[in-house]
């Protein structure tokens, strides 16, 4: 029998749609690579070099890992659609998904070589079906119907959300086992304290479903309380002990606790049965602390706690044993891949995200990366805490003219993103001091200035104060305007006004929190919105293809309302025709531009036409018109 030519082999192979590397020895040197691989590292000399140093950035990303693990092992790994992130030579990043396989080579009598690992690029037909299952309307009502009551009771069972504070970073993320077929037993809180200290906590009660939930439910409340009235570590789970010895579901459940003095570092932990904190140091460093002993609630025992220390940079990271106890790995093995994966993800090693904070790289990274490869059993909790520097508080004074006014709205939006607000949150804002500042411009009765000052309680609310030295003027019962303080009142969680004869002076106060991670484990975890930037003057324009359509985009507020009443008469015949407006592309919506469609919708009202407001769910005019009673479609 003769065998064929080696050449047209080697020939086919270079030339093959899919990605061939080869490495050989125990530094595996990369000895082979097709065209199809060079060309995923334009620029780039990969030959005759290790496959750690050539392709440095794929270390977080358990890519080398696993060539290694074959080459000690010779057992050969598989995976489908895998993620990846490659630096391209102009700085940027390139996503890849691949289907692979990574085998020994070996020589003629049998002993290890090196390693070849083939691949796929199917990075098209991920995205096809990522973008087929966002697109797919239908689909996602039918899986929310399904899940109605799970995520009604995990929303009422779990925080609202983390708060926003200032000193510290917060992150959570919730992986419910079993894809929504029950409701977990995990939970997670963050407990801002009277002394300025923070209370963290992560807990599991045995079992799933809604009994399992409705425990948690409690054991969670008695934390909470205990921890927001000062008590220590120890004593708070003493109290969850004392309720878990009398409620039969609560026994043997876990907890650690761990509160935080933001201003030094210091941290007082007890793990009840649970696994100990880990701390993540911004070099990309994991060390477990070590366990206090305490065991599982309502089983008799004390509550012996310990003491640590944060670092500027570290992460205190707090999990469930979901990410432990993981098929295929015994706990020794699956708490050092933890603390691996989770220092890469931390210090920006392993999937790009750098507009990411470390605490949501930590516990959305690190779930992702790690379940990818063995699969999960039980419910996974990640809460995460990093200290940082305190944001600086905001102070700005303008001239008391509207015309002014859109650049203090995004002067102060601008602040809101430093501190994080989430984007609900930011909107409620800056319609309010959007309110007040116009409302101090129109009785400044000539006085030269409006000044705004905004900081973050250790609360973790927003405090502004808005002060106008003109006389404060009652607004009459029945007038187009007067509308403003209405609509803030009804945006913010507290509004005060100190009237004297020097001027008035505003303050509202909100309260931010930062929604945790509901992760799925079938698509990837979520990158930051793009944000376009926001437009300066609205734009007013008649729609070519609808007929009586005027279409409004950017903000509207005190200094562009007049023009929008003047272009929605002039459209509407002084309102003797009928006219549609589409508020879609409307990016803010002030009290002012309130008046001009109550005042716009009268007329027509007046000449018996009709005046068609279209505000659709996702804009944000729609959430004005329903507070102020405006008809929409």
């Amino acid at each position: 029998m003769r065998l064929v030519d080696a050449d047209p082999i080697r020939s086919a192979i270079e030339q093959a749609p899919y990605i061939l590397i080869a490495c050989e020895g125990p530094d595996l040197v990369v000895t082979g690579l097709n065209a199809a691989s060079s060309a995923l590292f334009p620029g780039r000399e990969v030959l005759g070099r290790p496959l750690g140093e050539a392709l440095a950035e794929l270390a977080g990303q358990q890519w080398i890992d696993m060539y290694r693990q074959v080459y000690e092992t010779a057992e050969p790994l598989a995976g489908q659609q895998w993620r990846a992130h490659l630096t391209l030579p102009d700085g940027s990043v390139r996503e890849l998904y691949a289907d692979f396989s990574i085998t020994p080579w070996r020589h003629p009598d049998g002993r290890i070589r090196g390693v070849i690992g083939g691949g796929t690029d199917v990075t098209e037909i991920v995205q096809a079906r990522l973008s087929a299952e966002r697109h797919a309307a239908d689909l996602q009502q039918q899986y929310r119907q399904a899940r109605d009551v799970v995520d009604a009771l995990q929303q009422a069972l779990l925080p609202r959300g983390l708060p926003l504070l200032p000193g510290v970073r917060l992150a959570a993320s919730y992986l419910l086992a079993g894809a929504g077929a029950a409701a977990g037993g995990d939970w997670f809180d963050a407990v801002p304290r009277p002394d300025g200290t923070l209370a963290l906590v992560v807990g599991d009660v045995v079992g799933h479903g809604v009994a399992a939930a409705g425990v948690m439910g409690q054991l969670r409340s008695v934390l909470q309380d205990r921890l927001d009235g000062g008590d220590p570590p120890a004593q708070a789970l003493a109290a969850a002990d004392r309720l878990a010895r009398r409620v039969p579901g609560a026994r043997a459940a876990t907890a650690c606790v761990a509160v935080v003095d933001l201003a030094s570092g210091a941290v007082e932990y007890c793990t009840a049965g649970h696994p100990p904190p880990l701390v993540l140091s911004a070099a990309g460093a994991g060390r477990f602390l070590p366990a206090t002993g305490a065991a599982p609630l309502g089983t008799g025992g004390a509550f012996p706690s310990a003491t640590a220390r944060l670092d500027p940079g570290d992460v205190l990271l707090l999990y469930s044993d979901g990410i432990i106890e993981r098929p295929g790995r015994t706990a020794p093995a699956a708490a050092e891949e933890l603390a691996r994966v989770a220092a890469d993800a931390v210090a920006g090693r392993a999937l790009h995200a750098p507009d990411v904070c470390p605490p949501e790289r930590a516990c959305t990274q690190t779930v992702e990366l790690l379940v990818r490869a063995t699969g999960y059993s039980d419910d996974i909790t990640l809460l995460a805490a990093q200290l940082v520097a305190p944001p600086e508080e905001l102070h700005a004074e303008v001239p008391a003219d509207l015309a002014l006014l859109g650049g203090l709205r995004r002067t102060f939006g601008a602040w809101l993103s430093t501190i994080g607000a989430a984007d609900e949150d930011a909107f409620a804002l800056q319609h309010a001091v959007g309110e007040l500042v116009t409302n101090a411009i129109e009785h400044s009765a000539g006085h030269d200035t409006v000044r705004l000052s905004a900081r973050l309680t250790p609360t973790g609310a927003v405090e502004v104060t808005v002060t106008g030295r003109g006389a404060w003027r009652e607004p009459q019962r029945v007038s187009a305007r007067g509308r403003g303080l209405a609509l803030t009142s009804q945006l913010v969680d507290e509004l005060s006004m100190d009237r004297s004869a020097a001027g008035t002076v505003a303050t509202l106060r909100h309260r931010l929190t930062r929604p945790a991670a509901l992760l799925d484990s079938a698509a990837p975890a979520p990158t930051p919105p793009v944000h376009p930037p926001q437009p300066v003057e609205p734009e007013i324009a008649d729609d070519p293809a609808r007929p009586d359509t005027v279409v409004v985009s950017g903000p509207v507020d005190a200094a562009s309302a007049e023009r929008l009443q003047h272009e929605l008469m002039y459209r509407s015949r002084g309102g003797t025709v009928p006219l549609t407006v589409d508020l879609s592309a409307v990016t803010h919506l002030a009290s002012a531009g309130v008046a001009v469609l109550h005042a716009v919708a009268a007329r027509h009202r007046i000449q018996g036409t009709e005046l068609t407001l279209l505000a659709p769910p996702s804009c944000p005019a729609r959430h004005v018109l329903t507070l102020v009673a405006l008809p929409y479609s």
